[in-house]
């Protein structure tokens, strides 16, 4: 298991590095004066400008101005907006925790509703119930995510007038962001009517995690099913059945444990297009999250936060993916000997 985390820690730190390297030459792609585009500073006269280039290793070699930009980045000094003048890392501060939140709350409904679905249909093969499941889940999955979120809005805003249309809360409650959970946010505050004020926060999740999580959801029915009727199919239930027991004790003794390790590391690679679904339907509801931020960052041509936003969400997802793969071994170790095996 050493071995296999020294192998991740290396493969993260090499591939952040790629990535750091690819932000910065953004700073050379993109249109406009290379020094504005890596600090988001516009210089008001010749001295600011040979100033802040000193500053920034402008006046030396590539790979100068590449480790000073490194030094920055790990110093939290990301340089700041075009377009509000705040710097990035404070934007991004507030950005990041609503698409974490909004993508926790979808996946949370994939896992609860999915895999329960999934693993009745599995055990139910071939009957009513789970030709009903199997449709459902795969004409939910074919749905593309914008499209049901566009649905949703028309029915439940627009028609029935049942949930918000854009946002994270009302107006008129006025929350301390502590967390950047919104519904944490307000269980932890002092304010007045705290339960007025969950309940319209709650109202304005609903429909964006209704809409992420179904295909989520329909994804993890899909694989779900798939591993149990393969576990279903294997020699030892058919010695389980010989030896007499009952159905729940095969099921819990043999299928739940063994259907569950195949799903687990096809969830890390479910993670790239929770993420990705989570910043389109951001941008349908006016969710203040980082695909929405990152929108509005390319009509307004800000290229300081297309850079830093590039960085960050790809950062994101790769922490994401070795978390999970991480905790599929130590879940089944036995991964780590058969590649061991194997190589």
């Amino acid at each position: 298991m050493i071995r296999i985390l020294a192998r991740y820690s290396i493969l993260f730190i090499l591939t952040l590095l790629v990535l750091a390297v690819m932000s910065f030459s953004l700073a050379y792609l993109f249109p406009g004066d290379v020094l504005e585009n890596l600090t988001g500073i516009v210089p008001a006269n010749d001295a600011q400008r040979l100033a802040l280039e000193r500053q920034f290793r402008l006046d030396q070699s590539y790979f100068i101005q590449f480790f000073y930009y490194l030094s920055n980045l790990f110093a939290g000094d990301w340089g700041y907006s075009f377009t509000s003048g705040i710097a990035l890392r404070d934007e991004i501060g507030i950005a990041m925790p609503a698409t974490i939140e909004l993508a926790t709350y979808s996946i949370m409904i994939a896992l609860f509703v999915g895999i329960p679905l999934g693993y009745y249909a599995g055990m139910r093969c071939y009957s009513t119930s789970d030709y009903i499941i199997n449709t459902s889940s795969i004409t939910a999955y074919s749905f593309p995510v914008f499209w049901l979120a566009l649905l949703l809005i028309l029915v439940f805003s627009l028609q029935l007038d049942k949930a918000p249309l854009s946002g994270r809360i009302s107006l008129l409650f006025d929350v301390e962001p502590v967390s950047g959970f919104i519904l944490l946010d307000i269980l932890l505050s002092d304010m007045q009517n705290k339960s007025l004020a969950f309940k319209d926060a709650l109202s304005h999740l609903t429909l964006p995690t209704v809409a992420i999580g179904a295909v989520s959801t329909a994804s993890m029915v899909r694989i779900t099913r798939r591993s149990v009727i393969d576990a279903r199919n294997q020699p030892y239930i058919a010695a389980a059945v010989s030896r007499g027991l009952s159905g729940w004790q095969i099921f819990f003794r043999h299928i739940l444990r063994n259907a569950l390790l195949p799903i687990l590391p096809l969830m890390a690679i479910q993670i790239t297009t929770l993420i990705t679904n989570t910043m389109i339907v951001e941008t349908l509801f006016s969710w203040p999250g980082i695909g929405n931020w990152l929108i509005q960052a390319i009509y307004q041509r800000d290229y300081p936060a297309l850079r830093v936003g590039m960085l960050v969400v790809s950062t994101l997802v790769i922490t994401l993916t070795i978390t999970v793969d991480m905790f599929n071994r130590l879940i089944d170790p036995s991964r780590e000997k058969y590649e061991h095996a194997a190589i």
